[in-house]
């Protein structure tokens, strides 16, 4: 078996040190679509250094080391072919707000392995403090096509009740034609995302955009609608990964307000509401 489940979860944590800048953050916000119109101030918050709040979905790419998703796939027990990896679902807490620049030491390991039958899951964990303690931990839901049926534990199924009734906020954001590319930059250089060919051998028409741009996309709309730009706010983030999206589309995000909680559905306008992001919630103070 390419998996390893038993060598996988037994395999050691790996410990590292990351550091990031005040450009990181910076760079990281552009990737994701902050600064349209440059000078409105409420995207000066992502974008200028002198008045620079952190969004928390930062944390995925903090560090400028590879994402949860490529880290998974160097692990003990784990060899597989990255043209059958998608990246299937992630959840994130934060203990309390990001610095603009910082230095932590981050802790990764394997924390869970599932069959699915006909695909693998890995839950690649990511745990990281500082001088001062936590700052957050991530979970990375690594999906692997054609690497099931090893009769193991299938896990939890990770769905949720669908929100009733209409949605109380909907906005919908665009996406640049060139938004991976500036997104890559960030640390994912997944040819995936950037290579045409790469992209129809792993049954794509064309490169698509990183799950992760989507999930701080959604993010951002989130804090700049019902948290009114509070990005301190956010205490936790977990979605699930339902669809692909193209650079060029637009992403259309329907949000149900709750106790302490945001239900989110997000979905791709030009391509008949085609759902992007499922099961989805972030909750706040």
């Amino acid at each position: 078996m390419p998996i390893d489940a038993a060598e996988a979860l037994a395999a050691a944590p790996r410990t590292g040190e990351i550091s990031w800048t005040r450009k990181d953050v910076q760079l990281y916000h552009l990737g994701i679509g902050a600064g349209r119109p440059a000078t409105d101030p409420d995207e000066l918050r992502y974008t200028l250094e002198s008045r620079l709040h952190v969004l928390p979905s930062f944390a995925t790419v903090a560090g400028n080391g590879s994402p949860g998703v490529i880290s998974g796939l160097s692990m003990p027990g784990v060899d597989v072919d990255l043209s059958r990896v998608l990246h299937g679902g992630q959840s994130l807490t934060i203990h309390r707000p990001l610095p603009a620049e910082g230095t932590a030491t981050a802790t990764g390991r394997i924390a869970a392995v599932y069959d699915k039958g006909k695909a693998a899951v890995l839950v690649m964990r990511t745990e990281v403090t500082d001088a001062d303690g936590p700052l957050w931990t991530g979970d990375a839901h690594i999906f692997v096509r054609g690497e099931g049926g090893w009769g193991g534990d299938r896990g939890p199924s990770g769905r949720l009740e669908p929100p009733t009734g209409a949605p109380d906020l909907t906005v919908e954001r665009p996406i640049r034609e060139d938004q991976a590319l500036l997104y890559r930059l960030s640390g994912d250089y997944n040819p995936l995302h950037a290579d045409p060919d790469f992209a129809k051998h792993a049954g794509f028409e064309r490169p698509i955009l990183h799950g992760l741009c989507t999930y701080g996309m959604t993010l951002k709309a989130v804090v700049d609608t019902v948290l009114d730009g509070d990005v301190t706010q956010v205490r936790s983030y977990d979605t699930r990964f339902a669809g692909v999206v193209y650079p060029g589309e637009t992403l259309r995000v329907r949000m149900w307000r709750g106790e302490g909680a945001v239900r989110v559905a997000v979905s791709a306008v030009e391509r008949d509401d085609a759902a992007v992001l499922a099961d989805t919630i972030v909750r706040h103070a």
